[in-house]
């Protein structure tokens, strides 16, 4: 199938498609015209891709383990454990800190609405 019918087959754009090549995550084969031809599987590669950037997985880190999960299909790779592990001590930390900055300017709306004048007007 060409390009773009896996675009549409997949809803990923070409541009992505060409990324995803770019990055060692798809390998079309080649026509003698240079037209990229993908395989019936490049279906299920692209949204394996997509469920992992989804994650919050970079393309590099996709590339380390892609081949186990296509490969294994229903069984876990080890290799994304580690990934899995990271990833979640990150958006704790995003957390964290998100939380942080709602205390801050809940503090600083208190702070506000307490010194205000009770004839202004409320703040939004």
């Amino acid at each position: 199938m060409k390009i773009g019918e896996l675009a549409e087959k997949t809803g990923v754009s070409v541009r992505s498609l060409r990324y995803y090549e770019q990055q060692g995550l798809l390998t079309p084969l080649r026509q003698v015209n240079g037209y990229r031809e993908y395989s019936p599987l490049a279906e299920e590669q692209v949204r394996t891709i997509r469920f992992y950037l989804e994650l919050g997985l970079s393309t590099e880190q996709i590339a380390g383990f892609l081949h186990c999960v296509l490969k294994n299909k229903e069984a876990f790779c080890e290799e994304v454990l580690p990934l899995y592990r990271s990833k979640l001590e990150e958006i704790d930390e995003q957390i964290r800190l998100l939380t942080n900055i709602r205390r801050n300017l809940e503090d600083r709306i208190a702070s506000i609405l307490l010194e205000r004048d009770p004839g202004e007007e409320a703040l939004p």
